[in-house]
């Protein structure tokens, strides 16, 4: 379950996973002019708006413990059902989170839906472009295998919301204090830290064995040039596209 996960993923949350504010501007302009804004499966609280009023839902009391003190309190809970009256909302956001769901995720999306009179912003990766990054297509493939399964597609994000939707590229910057999996395009060298590591569900989510040839193999590769020789040219960029993606959604009738 995603508050057990967590649990585990999320004690270090706050120190590695950083809100970016080149992120977070998009995603602001993407809720609109909306004042009252439900973030399902907060966390630690990155990427709310802080002149907006937020409701926080979270399932993790590990993830609620990091949330700062100007952060409003969350409500312990998953993302469905949502305690909320229909529309009483005038938008609805989760942030790197619904392929946490599992089970709650068609119904969990078609909550946030039920609850906001305006957009629906979401931020995922999509699986077929982020299996092609580096890490995923050099040394985990286990992650590329386990995203295309988990990772719902933007074709059934939008099935799920009953509604046009629209979907922005979102790359990365190289210097992202959010250390996302796929901030690590331009930092092999985050392979070899453990907290790094720690705090992404990628890795968090690979038996310990899966995880020590991969970081045996990146730290052979960075020593004997081999890294270098195939993605160097990544060092030279300061954005990447790993798969990042903004959804949004209207409701149909508005």
């Amino acid at each position: 379950m995603l508050g057990t996960r967590y649990d585990v993923i999320g004690a270090e949350y706050a120190a590695t996973r950083r809100e970016d504010p080149r992120i977070a501007a998009l995603i602001h302009a993407a809720l609109g002019d909306a004042r009252t804004i439900v973030n399902v499966g907060a966390g630690a609280g990155s990427y709310e708006p802080r002149d907006r009023d937020v409701v926080a839902v979270e399932p993790s009391e590990v993830m609620i413990a990091q949330r700062g003190p100007g952060r409003p309190p969350a409500i312990l809970a998953g993302a469905y059902p949502l305690p909320f009256e229909d529309r009483s909302m005038d938008a609805a956001m989760a942030i790197l989170t619904i392929h946490h769901w599992d089970e709650d995720q068609d119904r969990g999306v078609r909550e946030m839906r039920r609850v906001a009179r305006g957009p629906v912003v979401i931020l995922t990766y999509d699986p077929e472009v982020s299996g092609r990054m580096w890490l995923m297509a050099d040394y985990l493939p286990e992650v590329a295998e386990l995203d295309r399964r988990i990772f719902p597609s933007l074709e059934m994000l939008a099935r799920w919301l009953d509604a046009e939707v629209t979907v922005r590229d979102v790359p990365i910057p190289r210097d992202t204090p959010d250390w996302s999996l796929g901030s690590f395009w331009a930092h092999p060298e985050r392979v070899l830290d453990a907290q790094a590591r720690n705090a992404t569900s990628g890795f968090a989510r690979m038996p310990p064995e899966v995880v020590d040839r991969v970081v045996e193999a990146v730290a052979r590769d960075l020593q004997d040039g081999t890294w270098d020789a195939r993605h160097g040219h990544l060092r030279g960029l300061d954005e990447y596209d790993a798969g990042l993606r903004l959804l949004v959604s209207e409701p149909l009738d508005r």
